[in-house]
């Protein structure tokens, strides 16, 4: 997504390409993560705080368990911010971005 592998690679430039991600209901995680990680939220109010397992977090809203590993780990800037709209997740199959002739890259 920042384009760290491209020759014209510059720090404070955006010139990443668009990351496609299917299936993110099949996302692993090793070790106890299902059942021990939680994710938190304050909304600011008194009694406000919200937790939530993997597992929940999986059966409710699965993009987001890759969405925000990502986020962790681009800049915490305006940078970071323009190179995360570039990355798009989807549940199952099917996307919306096959005008663009998306390529499929192997993971082993």
């Amino acid at each position: 997504m920042r384009g760290k592998e491209k020759t014209v690679f510059t720090p404070h430039v955006d010139t990443g390409d668009f990351v496609i991600v299917i299936n993110a209901e099949k996302v692993r995680l090793t070790g106890k993560k299902e059942e021990q990680k939680s994710y938190m939220s304050f909304s600011g109010y008194v009694g406000g705080h919200k937790s939530e397992s993997v597992r929940a977090r999986r059966a409710r809203h699965p993009e987001l368990l890759v969405e925000r590993a990502v986020r962790g780990m681009i800049p915490h800037n305006r940078l970071g911010r323009a190179v995360y709209r570039k990355l798009k997740v989807y549940r199952g199959d099917s996307h919306p971005h096959a005008a663009q002739q998306p390529q499929a890259v192997k993971i082993s």
